[in-house]
């Protein structure tokens, strides 16, 4: 049995930035093997874009597969998972920082990309065929997404919500190059 995790970083990212190589580097260690693709145009990104680029990498998705999300990869995965066919089960979810709305932005092209990912709706429904096992994690002082957001995810997902303080977005700028509240948890999956 290959325990498979793969790590989705957010709009503007890259498999190096904050703490996806540490978290891959525990990940490994413990018998994982870990994927952190560089989703295409990043500064970009588009739904079709990029959950093609998630579908192309992950081939064959099956209980040993598990994802973390970062920002909009945590919608990557979301929208993805609502792609597969129903009979199709995956591990572990784990959404860090994941947004339906955004607080801020910093220029009107950022509204325009943003736009279809927060228009576009998820079908919870389908989401949850394929697991219930979802954690996501949020900050007190994320300056992007609105921790009230969890309850979207916890009433249409059941998903576990843990809220961590002083993190910003969680993101390398923001000085996380770690963060073992996701070891902690998607590694609940190997026990």
């Amino acid at each position: 049995m290959v325990r498979k995790v793969f790590i989705i970083h957010g709009w503007g990212g890259n498999p190096e930035e904050g703490w996806f190589p540490w978290l891959k580097e525990e990940l490994v260690n413990k018998g994982f093997e870990v994927y952190i693709p560089s989703m295409p145009e990043t500064d970009n990104p588009t739904i079709e874009n990029w959950v093609e680029n998630l579908r192309y990498i992950v081939k064959n998705p099956d209980f040993n597969t598990s994802f973390v999300g970062h920002s909009i990869g945590c919608q990557t995965i979301l929208r993805y998972l609502q792609g597969l066919k129903s009979d199709i089960k995956v591990g572990k979810l784990i959404l860090v920082a994941p947004w339906f709305r955004l607080k801020m932005y910093e220029t009107r092209e950022e509204v325009e990309i943003a736009k279809p990912w927060i228009e576009r709706k998820i079908d919870f429904t389908k989401v949850l065929l394929h697991t219930k096992d979802i954690t996501s994690i949020f900050s007190n002082n994320d300056y992007f997404v609105y921790v009230e957001d969890s309850e979207i995810l916890r009433k249409n997902l059941g998903s576990k919500i843990i809220i961590e303080k002083n993190k910003g977005h969680f993101s390398g700028s923001d000085g996380i190059k770690k963060l073992p509240i996701v070891l902690e948890e998607i590694t609940k999956i190997s026990k």
